[in-house]
C-alpha cells in the first residue's frame, strides 16, 4: 500500500510524456533512481510504463554522501553514478533512460558516455507531481524552442538590458546552443521535463557587463525570491564583484566563496524561458522539499543567467547559481526576442 494518493491525472501526465518521447515496447527502458529519489514519481513512472505496455526495469544507486562543505542544490550534476561503472555500462546498453535522480544527469560526468552509446535520457525533474502535471509539454512548445535555438545558432551577439540598469553583452557566435522542450525521441539526446527553455554556453572571455537583480527576481539555488537589489559586475565571464549591503548579496558572496574555486564565479550559461504555462508564483506555493525550480527556469520571458560549470569553456566546478531575471530585454544581433520580460 502507498502512504500517499497517486492522482490519475498525474499518471496521465507521465504517460503523455512517454508517448511524446516515442518510447516503443521493443526498446530497453530503465528507470534510474537513487535512495533519495521522490517515491511518488518512481511509482508514477512505473505505472505509466506498465499501462503503456513498455517493458522496463529499475536501477537504484545510493545517494552519495559528501564531506562537510558547501551544500549543493539544484545543480543538474548528479554524482550518484560515480564509482558505479557497472551501472554506467548497463545504462549504455539501454535505449531509454528515465532519469529520476535527485539532481539529474544533465551535467553528470558520465552523461556524455551514455549519450554517445545511443541511449536517450528523459530527466524528470525532482518536482511535486502536481507541478509536473501542470507542465506537460506539447509539439507547439517544441517548435517554439527549436526556433529560438536556431536563432541563437544564427546570431553573433546577445545583449541583455533592463530598466534597473542591467547591460550584459555575450559573444554567442561560437557558443553551443541547446533547446529543451520536455521530451526526447532521438537517440543520443537528453531533455528534461518541465521544459521550455533555450540556453547558450559561451566560450571563454565572451561575457561582460553588469546585471542588476531586483526584488522579485529569483535565486533558484536558494529557492527564494530576491528581497533586495544585488549587482553583479562581470568581466571576461567572471563575476568580479557582488555589490549589495543586504542579506541576498551576503548569502551569495558567502556561498560562492565557500567553494574556494574561481570557476564557481564564472558564467555557465545564458538563455530565456518560453513556457507560457509556467507560473511565476510557483516558488511561493510549494515547500522547498517539493520543488526543484525547473518551472521557474522555463518561465516565459525570463532571462536566465547561471554561474558555475561550463564544459564548453573547459570550466568545471560544484558551485552553481541559476538566476531567472524578470523584466529584461534580450536582443540577438539587434533582433528583439524578449522585451521587458515579455516574449516578442
Amino acid at each position: 500500500m502507498f502512504s500517499y494518493t497517486l492522482n490519475p491525472e498525474w499518471i496521465s501526465a507521465f504517460s503523455r510524456v512517454f508517448v511524446l518521447s516515442k518510447i516503443r515496447s521493443e526498446e530497453k527502458c530503465v528507470i534510474l533512481t537513487e535512495a533519495g529519489s521522490r517515491m511518488e514519481n518512481i511509482q508514477l513512472a512505473r505505472i505509466a510504463m506498465t499501462q503503456l505496455g513498455l517493458h522496463h526495469f529499475v536501477i537504484e544507486v545510493p545517494t552519495p554522501n559528501f564531506a562537510p562543505g558547501p551544500i549543493e542544490r539544484s545543480t543538474g550534476a548528479s554524482y550518484c553514478l560515480t564509482g558505479h561503472d557497472t551501472v554506467v555500462a548497463a545504462l549504455c546498453d539501454c535505449d531509454v533512460i528515465v532519469d529520476l535522480t535527485v539532481e539529474g544527469l544533465m551535467h553528470a560526468p558520465q552523461t556524455r558516455k551514455i549519450l554517445q552509446s545511443g541511449a536517450r535520457i528523459l530527466n524528470i525533474s525532482n518536482e511535486h507531481p502536481q507541478a509536473l502535471a501542470r507542465l506537460v509539454p506539447d509539439e507547439s512548445l517544441k517548435e517554439r524552442v527549436k526556433n529560438a535555438a536556431r536563432q541563437c545558432r544564427e546570431s553573433k551577439e546577445m545583449i541583455v538590458s533592463s530598466n534597473a540598469g542591467s547591460h550584459l553583452s555575450v559573444d554567442i557566435s561560437t557558443a553551443p546552443s541547446v533547446g529543451i522542450w520536455g521530451f526526447t525521441d532521438r537517440p543520443g539526446t537528453l531533455s528534461h521535463w518541465p521544459g521550455g527553455i533555450v540556453v547558450c554556453f559561451p566560450q571563454e572571455k565572451t561575457v561582460n557587463g553588469v546585471l542588476v537583480f531586483e526584488p522579485g527576481d529569483i535565486n533558484l539555488t536558494f529557492k527564494r525570491y530576491f528581497d533586495s537589489k544585488v549587482i553583479f559586475h562581470i568581466e571576461e565571464d567572471y563575476v568580479t564583484r557582488i555589490e549589495g549591503d543586504n542579506l541576498d548579496a551576503r548569502l551569495m558572496r558567502e556561498y560562492l566563496h565557500s567553494f574556494a574555486e574561481p570557476e564557481a564565479w564564472a558564467t555557465s550559461h545564458v538563455g530565456w524561458g518560453l513556457n507560457a504555462g509556467a507560473r511565476y508564483e510557483a516558488l511561493a506555493m510549494y515547500d522547498k522539499n517539493d520543488i526543484n525550480g525547473t518551472e521557474l527556469r522555463a518561465l516565459a520571458g525570463n532571462f536566465l543567467f547561471s554561474t558555475g560549470a561550463n564544459e564548453f569553456a573547459k570550466r568545471y566546478t560544484r558551485g552553481h547559481f541559476d538566476l531567472p531575471m524578470m523584466g529584461c530585454t534580450i536582443r540577438l544581433d539587434n533582433v528583439c526576442v524578449v522585451s521587458d520580460g515579455k516574449l516578442c
